[in-house]
């Protein structure tokens, strides 16, 4: 019974002893004091409280003072309680300092809350990133399609950083101004023969204004021809005028063949309307000799002149073969 109590005992003073040394972090106040870091155990432990864990504040205290920063520790709790990553933070700050970039506390947080990561971007100004823009299709003048792709020199741009365009902006911007300076020259070959003169043109426009880069140097690694984009349309064009004509075309064939039905129907009328002329001149004869108004010999003299007519209308008609 003695035994199962004192193992209770010990089971409860080590719980307690790790509750002790886990609210009461006696190593990192020590790591701490000994690394000229001038931080309560009670600050230490309100942390604790504050769901802070010490040591990330300590750790980074560490850093920065042996940098020769001076930062508040109630700062730091206050960017992590922010959800700002302080190690970040702190090693952004470290790295500024060794490289003469004029970086404070109260911009990297807020670069960092801003959602970029502070320390990356020091980096990129101590060493330039370069970005390869996707293949850029241009038109010269003379209507000859041109592929570019460039690779962009950018740099950081600290103050920038917070509110300033992010990558996409500066391809969008380049890949605009590509197009803008191939556009503008006079045939193909002279962008083929002076490719340098896109990046001039580029860099001269300053697309990096607004953004949280500053572009270095704008370089044309590869420039391919691409289709002749002047002679497809005109060859559209020509479909286009062909299929026009066509239509046009068609539409007079249709209004001649209409015509020509409606001049068939009106012949085809007058012959219906001469036929049934010639068939009353028969009654009207028979009708003039019963009245006596029609001789025999005006009958003969009639028959003559007719068949006469008949003769020269048979002469005057080609025959076909």
């Amino acid at each position: 019974m003695e035994t199962g109590f004192l193992a209770l005992v010990i089971f409860l003073g080590f719980i307690a002893l790790w509750l002790i040394f886990y609210f009461i972090p006696m190593g990192m106040w020590f790591s701490a004091l000994v690394s000229g870091v001038h931080i309560s155990l009670l600050q230490l432990v309100l942390m604790r409280w504050r769901k802070v864990p010490p040591s990330i504040i300590v750790s980074s205290m560490i850093e920065s003072t042996k940098a020769g920063l001076r930062l508040n520790p109630n700062e730091l709790e206050a960017h992590y309680l922010a959800g700002g990553n302080v190690t970040s933070v702190v090693h952004a700050l470290v790295s500024a300092q060794k490289a003469n970039i004029m970086l404070d506390f109260k911009m990297a947080t807020a670069i960092d809350l801003a959602g970029r990561d502070v320390f990356e971007a020091v980096q990129m100004s101590v060493n330039p990133k370069v970005i390869n823009t996707p293949p850029v299709a241009a038109v010269a003048k003379d209507g000859i399609q041109l592929i570019a792709k460039a690779r962009v020199t950018v740099r950081a741009n600290i103050k920038q950083l917070v509110g300033g365009a992010g990558e996409e902006t500066v391809l969008a911007r380049v890949g605009e101004g590509i197009v803008s300076s191939i556009g503008s020259a006079e045939s193909h070959k002279i962008v083929l023969e002076n490719p340098d003169s896109i990046s001039r043109v580029v860099l001269d426009k300053g697309l990096d204004a607004g953004t949280a880069f500053e572009i270095l140097s704008i370089d044309i690694a590869d420039i391919d021809v691409g289709k002749n984009i002047g002679a497809q349309l005109q060859m559209d064009q020509a479909e286009a005028d062909k299929n026009i004509a066509q239509a046009k075309a068609e539409e007079r064939r249709a209004m001649a063949v209409a015509l020509e039905q409606e001049n068939k129907a009106k012949a085809q009328d007058a012959r219906a309307k001469v036929i049934l002329a010639e068939a009353e001149v028969p009654l009207a004869m028979a009708e003039a000799f019963r009245n006596g108004n029609l001789g025999i010999m005006d009958y003969y003299k009639m028959k003559n002149v007719m068949a006469d007519t008949q003769m020269r209308e048979s002469i005057a008609t080609p025959q076909k073969k």
